[in-house]
C-alpha cells in the first residue's frame, strides 16, 4: 500500500497562488500515475489533474486549465500542483492520488488517496 501525504494548503486571496505537495512512501512502484482531486463542501469529489510516470502525459480538468500545473519528481516520489489565479470556487479539500494511468485517475480508479489538504480562496 502506498501512503500519500499532502501539504501546502492554506488561505489565499482571489488571484493568489499556492503550491501543493504530495509525498509518496511505502510500497511505491515505478510506472504509476499520480494526480489530484478535490472536494468542496456539499459536492462530490472531482478530478483536477493527473500526470503519467514519465511526465509525458498530463490531463487537467477544464475548470483549471491554464491556471494549474502538475509536475512530479520520481527520484523523490513527489508530485506538486502549482495553482495560480485562484478563484473562490477553487475552495476545497485537495487529495493526492495514485493510479495505474492518468485515464484511470481521471475516471476515479484510484489505488490510494492522501488525507487531504484544505485550500480556501477568500478575501
Amino acid at each position: 500500500q502506498v501512503q500519500l501525504v499532502e501539504s501546502g494548503g492554506g488561505l489565499v486571496q482571489p488571484g493568489g497562488s499556492l503550491r501543493l505537495s504530495c509525498a509518496a512512501s511505502g510500497r511505491t512502484s515505478s510506472g504509476v500515475a499520480m494526480g489530484w482531486s478535490r472536494q468542496a463542501p456539499g459536492k462530490e469529489r472531482e478530478f483536477v489533474a493527473a500526470i503519467s510516470w514519465s511526465g509525458n502525459t498530463i490531463y487537467y480538468a477544464d475548470s483549471v486549465k491554464g491556471r494549474f500545473t502538475i509536475s512530479r519528481d520520481n527520484a523523490n516520489n513527489t508530485v506538486w500542483l502549482q495553482m495560480n489565479s485562484l478563484k473562490p470556487e477553487d475552495t476545497a479539500v485537495y487529495y493526492c492520488a495514485v493510479g495505474l494511468t492518468v485515464l484511470t485517475i481521471r475516471a476515479g480508479g484510484v489505488q490510494s488517496w492522501g488525507q487531504g489538504t484544505q485550500v480556501t480562496v477568500s478575501s
